[in-house]
């Protein structure tokens, strides 16, 4: 399973620079996230530390 981010997205980048293996980047309007890159930290925290830090509270499972 992967996160996805929703509309709800302020593009306040947060995000991308929590994420252990580069798998958030710049949408054109929202950030995005690669499923097939994302593991939801797995072997790096015990949760998603994107959504630890979103202040827009717009990171969802897929």
């Amino acid at each position: 399973m992967s996160l996805q981010i929703t509309e709800a997205c302020t593009y306040c980048a947060a995000c991308e620079p929590e994420c252990p293996v580069n798998a958030i980047s710049a949408g054109d309007d929202i950030y995005v996230i690669d499923a097939t890159t994302c593991t939801e930290c797995s072997g790096y925290a015990d949760s998603p530390a994107c959504i630890a830090v979103c202040p827009a509270d717009c990171i969802t499972q897929a």
